[in-house]
């Protein structure tokens, strides 16, 4: 059926920003909260900013008016009887969503669509309590409503298929892309969302990098709109760091979603983000104070001849050129002179490992990733044992050109290495699962959280064959289950394909 009538089932940031977009889609909307007076002052809220959206010329004085008109507010829920659908959207608790269910089902009609605005609960247990589970679905979105044009549309176990075709129509008349997904934990978006923030917590934990390091590794080098830690202290880790456990224990302590230990220590402390002036970073006013700012180049005056190894002749051929253009000498030999300085572009290593592997010597090794843009942004890795004198050469040497130069403790595999990686095989695992399809997958992602590619995508731009091998060396240096590659991408890579590849059957 086309959904003309829709009631609204708790009224606060998330329901009124669903109450929006639904009525200024043409859809007559009723308002209720079991808090007196909060439908109405939502709706006051919404009339407020609606009228300065006119005022800038968004829209016409007359739709203004049309889209106000399609809003009722309810003294009662009984009211609700004879709308298409009924849109919950109250605090995420599986008892109160259940017995609400229950209370809806009993007003209004068989064919009524009900429909859960949870981020975290099964749909499936949500319904389980109906006389009719058919008609229950998930109808996810993300705040803020009319901006963020993403909405997952769950299918519970007992889910009838018309419910979600019904639902991803309204959303495309909404505005929005609607994506269909398994009832799973986290969906698409908050499950694709857990490599990002938990393998930069790890990084962090074994001292690779400092907290600033980090999240501009991965802003300036990796192209993300924020680094993961201070994207924590927006989003709360009163918000966010629950969100990781209850996904880590609903895939019963699967390896890949494992939360970190300091976010749980910081929540009992109280650091929760920007909203309380402390968390990774101190705020005030909502700005931050304490940012360290970027490595300044030591200064060098003279500089040893360069000898590159690289698991990539183009990455070689990008070295050397670079060392050319800034008047260096380059060391040509097969192996490195006594005294050369030995730049490494590995992959998947620590700069320990890539120096036995090649068998030069690891007191002169620095290791960069070049996984991510050079022109924006290099990251250095020195081992435990390379001299002072060679670091500070290798970071003068890439700062030459005015870029920004990080220098980072030893990991295996850098931040952006490990992280990217993660982000793509994590993606590429729930197409595996078939939870959502490679391409929907891909987009809801990009629009949900905001990178600068889709995950699955993202794997091609990099290159599905280097993600493999980041994996699969970390995952042979430390035996952690949650680096292990996903049998998606590692066909695909294997086979020189597209991680968007669908098999036929």
């Amino acid at each position: 059926m086309t959904i003309q009538s829709m009631a609204l089932i708790g009224t606060g940031v998330m329901g009124m920003g669903i109450a929006q977009i639904a009525a200024q889609a043409g859809v007559e909307v009723r308002l209720f909260d079991a808090k007196a007076g909060a439908a109405e002052a939502g709706l006051a809220k919404l009339k407020v900013m609606l009228e300065k959206l006119q005022a800038k010329g968004k829209f016409t004085e007359q739709v203004l008016n049309e889209t106000l008109a399609r809003f009722l507010v309810l003294d009662s829920i009984e009211q609700i009887a004879g709308v298409d659908m009924v849109v919950e959207a109250i605090i995420e608790n599986l008892e109160i969503k259940q017995s609400l269910f229950k209370q809806i089902e009993a007003i209004v009609a068989p064919s009524t669509i009900l429909a859960t605005n949870t981020s975290s609960l099964s749909v499936t247990a949500i319904a389980s309590n109906l006389e009719h589970q058919g008609r229950m679905a998930g109808f996810h979105f993300f705040n803020p409503v009319p901006l963020m044009k993403i909405v997952e549309v769950i299918a519970g176990l007992a889910t009838d298929e018309q419910v979600v075709e019904d639902l991803l129509e309204l959303a495309q008349r909404m505005g929005h892309f609607g994506v269909r997904t398994k009832d799973t934990p986290g969906f698409i978006v908050n499950h694709a969302g857990r490599a990002y923030g938990t393998e930069a917590l790890k990084a962090l934990g074994e001292g690779v990098a400092s907290i600033s390091d980090i999240d501009r590794i991965l802003r300036e080098g990796a192209g993300f709109r924020m680094g993961p830690l201070e994207l924590f202290d927006l989003t709360a880790l009163d918000v966010s760091h629950p969100v990781m456990e209850s996904i880590f224990n609903q895939f019963y302590q699967e390896d890949r979603y494992r939360p970190h230990p300091l976010t749980r220590q910081m929540l009992a402390g109280k650091k929760v983000g920007r909203k309380v002036g402390e968390g990774f970073y101190k705020y005030i006013d909502g700005k931050k104070t304490n940012e360290a700012p970027a490595q300044v180049a030591p200064e060098v005056t003279e500089f040893n001849a360069v000898w590159i190894a690289a698991d990539r002749e183009q990455d070689a051929s990008l070295l050397r050129d670079y060392i050319r253009a800034q008047s260096l000498v380059l060391d040509s030999a097969e192996q490195p002179a006594a005294d050369s300085l030995i730049i490494l572009a590995t992959y998947g290593e620590d700069s320990t490992t890539a120096s036995l592997r090649l068998g030069v010597d690891a007191a002169r090794v620095v290791s960069i990733d070049l996984l991510t843009d050079f022109a924006k942004h290099r990251t250095l890795m020195p081992s435990i044992v390379t001299a002072k004198n060679y670091i500070d050469q290798a970071h003068a040497i890439f700062a030459k050109d005015g870029q920004g130069v990080t220098v980072i403790a030893e990991s295996v595999g850098f931040v952006a290495q490990r992280v990217l990686a993660m982000v793509v095989n994590l993606a590429c695992d729930i197409a595996q699962q078939q939870i959502a399809t490679a391409s929907d997958i891909d987009k809801a992602v990009k629009l949900g959280l905001g990178y600068p590619h889709g995950p699955i995508s993202w794997g091609d731009v990099l290159g599905a064959q280097r993600i493999l091998l980041i994996l699969e060396r970390i995952y042979a240096n430390t035996g952690d289950q949650r680096y292990r590659p996903s049998p998606w991408l590692k066909r695909r890579a294997q086979l020189n394909l597209s991680l968007l590849h669908s098999a036929a059957v």
